[in-house]
């Protein structure tokens, strides 16, 4: 059993105005892949909540946040604009468990909201459901849209929320970064427009310096088009802050070679290729926006006959330039890549994306650097496993994303096997693992890519 509660919202900032870069981006991904990759998560709550309060700071959210007050407005012919309401009212259900798990019924919620696409033009791009069981709520739900949030939108919330005042609903604190409307206005300006052309100018740089082609010759035809398999490395974690310390570097960039390595590695073809996600919140007026910000950018390693601690300088480099140029124009991008297929009569792949998403163990303190022994006894606690959860209906070629998993390293390929196989995708993460081990068992041997 199901009720709603109405949450009327008023907020400043309103209007009609063009996608931002990043919403442009996200927009442009959904509409690839088929499905809403839509981001959210169950809150357990304390005893004696009331609806009240999640409606409370639901009218906060959307009275702050322009982005979460933002319907899409699409032509057509499919080009996309976003209409931002100053007012308006949001539902959130309230649910009933009857005599089931609350906390299971939660998790069936938060799954058909993240599966169910967004009614863009129409739907508000937040999902919110409280659970309750006998009476009493027990949990929260809540999804949005990736078009509105991403990653470090959602930190941004959750550090806005914390000036509300939990009696008047209010904040005395001034709203927190540009919203998307500002973004696309700045963006279309001369100087926004010089930004993305010196952006896309080291990508046409790159696009021509590169094999079209990422994965020739490793897809196989499988039961399965596309594979999610997840490895947990307890000697990568062992061994990735050793390497990052040798280097006074961080540890991302030690994961980053490690894949570059491995992509060659597997698929023989160098150098290695693949798209980084950068959050661009380096930028003026980014920091604490509620707002998608993140956005792809072309990441080239040339890792053949270095050692590891030559790789790890190289790919340092190129990340770098990588996150300097992640700001540009996406219909721009598209038409570049576009011309330079045509030009060289091949389809340019670049369908490979890296995305380390740690937070809690990003920054990983050093200690002794682990001895033979102890990285033997954890290589044979390392686990890889194909999980069963479906995959989106259209996939990358291949994308490698890094979790936070306390005591080791988790990270998860999803990959399309008519360019993959699973058993070059496996083969992969365990080059990735091998490679980091290597590295501190012997920092002069050469990457084999």
């Amino acid at each position: 059993m199901a009720e709603s509660v109405l949450v009327r919202f008023a907020g400043e900032g309103s209007g009609v105005g063009e996608l931002s870069w990043g919403q442009r981006e996200m927009w442009f991904r959904i509409r690839r892949r088929g499905c809403p990759l839509a981001i959210g998560a169950v809150f357990p709550l304390s005893a004696g909540a009331a609806a009240e309060d999640s409606a409370r700071m639901l009218r906060f959210i959307m009275s702050r946040h322009p982005s979460l007050r933002t319907r899409l407005l699409i032509d057509s012919g499919g080009w996309t604009r976003q209409s931002v309401a100053a007012a308006g009212e949001i539902a959130m259900a309230v649910i009933d468990a009857g005599d089931g798990d609350p906390a299971a019924l939660a998790e069936v919620v938060l799954h058909r909201y993240h599966d169910t696409d967004f009614d863009y033009p129409r739907e508000w791009p937040v999902r919110m459901a409280l659970i309750r069981s006998r009476g009493v709520l027990t949990h929260l739900v809540v999804m949005y849209s990736h078009v509105a949030v991403d990653g470090g939108a959602l930190g941004a919330l959750v550090a806005d929320l914390a000036t509300m005042d939990p009696v008047t609903g209010r904040s005395p604190a001034p709203l927190p970064g540009q919203d998307p409307l500002e973004q696309a206005h700045r963006q279309a300006t001369l100087e926004g427009q010089r930004q993305s052309q010196a952006a896309l100018r080291r990508w046409e740089r790159l696009l021509r310096s590169i094999p079209a082609g990422r994965f020739g010759g490793c897809g196989a035809e499988q039961e399965s088009r596309y594979r999610n398999a997840m490895l947990q490395s307890p000697a990568t974690y062992l061994a990735i802050p050793a390497i990052a310390d040798r280097h006074g570097g961080d540890t991302s960039t030690v994961l980053l070679t490690a894949f570059a390595i491995a992509q060659a590695r597997v698929t023989g073809i160098n150098p290695s290729v693949m798209q980084l996600m950068v959050g661009n919140r380096f930028r003026p007026g980014f920091s604490a926006t509620v707002s998608t910000t993140t956005q792809s950018s072309l990441c080239v390693i040339d890792t053949a006959g270095l050692t590891f601690d030559q790789a790890v300088a190289r790919a340092r480099k190129a990340a770098f330039a990588a996150y300097k140029d992640a700001y540009y124009d996406p219909v721009q991008r598209d038409e570049l890549i576009a011309r330079l297929s045509r030009e060289r009569g091949e389809d340019i792949d670049i369908a490979c994306y890296f995305n380390d998403r740690r937070n809690l163990t990003r920054e990983m303190a050093s200690g002794p650097v682990p001895t033979p022994a102890d990285l033997l006894a954890a290589l044979k606690l390392g686990r890889l496993q194909w999980l069963d959860e479906p995959m989106d209906p259209v996939s990358e070629r291949l994308e490698v994303f890094v979790e936070d998993t306390p005591g080791t390293i988790e990270v998860r390929l999803c990959s399309d096997t008519r360019y993959l196989s699973a058993g070059h995708t496996e083969a992969i993460a365990r080059e990735m693992e091998a490679a980091t081990v290597q590295a501190v068992l012997g920092p002069g041997y050469l990457t084999g890519a």
